[in-house]
């Protein structure tokens, strides 16, 4: 099954290819589901945004540029969780377990997904930094992974205008979905309640939105590889 680009120069989003490093039933089942991915990366030339500027690794210019931004912080984000399921906080409960090894599985499938859709337009695989991160302790582990789908969501909210093939936003906007579903767990696992509080949804009801410097703001503490996200479009 294909997707494919209305531009050559587009990469061609291809499930088969992505299934060769991850299971192809569990694959096609996850992302026929639309799961979640935060973005990690950003749009901006000056050294306040995150440390983004014309050094480190290029995430390149128009669609595939957004594409290496998804897959910059799915790749963060699967780190994490497998972090999480490999040495599980002190009281993890059975439940909570299987609930984060889902989700796990969620982000290592999209993680291979954009690796295989990119081709060879991917960017490198990167090094993640977990060292203000104490995997031993729930309010910690939880604490950061509220921080990381929240952001995740806003990333998609804000990235979404700058993608112009049409059936990469419908596939975004499946993804932002699921993702909004991992927050509000996430949510619900620290305080019963607030999966959808006033900290992330406007008296509009709409959830807020943070274009990629910001995204790469928050999120570069957590990477040790450097980004540059410059070619990326902005409007």
């Amino acid at each position: 099954m294909s997707i494919k680009s209305s531009e050559e120069s587009q990469p061609v989003l291809n499930y088969n290819e992505a299934s060769r490093s991850f299971s192809r039933r569990k694959f096609f089942g996850i992302m026929g589901a639309g799961t979640a991915v935060m973005v990690v990366a950003a749009s901006c030339k000056k050294d306040h945004n995150g440390g983004s500027n014309n050094t480190g690794v290029d995430l390149g210019s128009g669609d595939p540029g957004i594409l290496n931004y998804a897959y910059a912080l799915e790749q963060l984000e699967a780190a994490f969780y497998t972090q999480i399921i490999v040495t599980p906080y002190s009281g993890i409960s059975a439940q909570e377990l299987s609930f984060l090894t889902d989700i796990r599985d969620h982000e290592i499938a999209h993680r291979e997904f954009f690796k295989a859709a990119l081709g060879s337009k991917a960017i490198q695989a990167l090094e993640v930094n977990f060292s203000a991160i104490d995997f031993t302790k729930r309010d910690s582990v939880l604490g950061t992974a509220k921080a990381f789908e929240d952001l995740g969501v806003s990333a998609y909210n804000g990235a979404g205008k700058l993608i112009t093939n049409p059936d990469y936003l419908t596939l975004a906007g499946k993804i932002v979905s699921v993702e909004a579903r991992h927050a509000a767990l996430i949510r619900d696992l620290i305080n019963p309640g607030s999966f959808a509080d006033m900290t992330v949804v406007d008296a509009n009801g709409l959830d807020g939105a943070r274009m990629p410097n910001e995204v790469l703001s928050i999120a570069s503490p957590f990477l040790k590889t450097k980004l540059n996200a410059s070619n990326l479009p902005t409007s």
